[in-house]
């Protein structure tokens, strides 16, 4: 399909959205919480509506995440996998401006294990990395 880019930002939330097919990639940045989740489930939806089934979600940038953004996280998980796609998320592991934050709260809530995780986007799309272990 190419490369395109499109970027909305809301109040404490900024999404970008690129094409690396066959991946499409949201790159995220603030905070993922009650407020900005509905807006990457929307995301997500709308690019699975399009026939995206390849989906890397970069939380590189997320600086908070609570019950609400981890509750979209598997939402989208379950979406992706009832059409048979793939769904990768990106949580670096150094320090809570790189991403670190949300792989804490997967991790403490015990659903870490659940995603394909790993620590950049080239990572995730390359055919060859494997996903970092839980």
């Amino acid at each position: 399909m190419g490369t395109g880019v499109t970027k909305e930002t809301r109040l404490t939330l900024e999404v970008e959205r690129t094409e690396q097919t066959p991946w499409t990639i949201l790159h995220i940045q603030g905070e993922l919480d009650l407020v900005s989740s509905p807006e990457i489930r929307r995301q997500v939806h709308d690019a699975v509506a399009v026939g995206r089934r390849d989906l890397v979600l970069d939380l590189s940038g997320v600086v908070f995440c609570d019950s609400s953004g981890v509750g979209v996280l598997i939402a989208a998980r379950r979406l992706l996998h009832s059409c048979r796609g793939r769904l990768r998320l990106i949580l670096p592991a150094r320090g809570a401006a790189e991403g670190s934050h949300v792989n804490r709260v997967l991790a403490a809530l015990g659903v870490r294990r659940l995603f394909e995780v790993y620590e950049d986007v080239a990572a995730a799309t390359d055919g060859e990395t494997r996903p970092l272990s839980a």
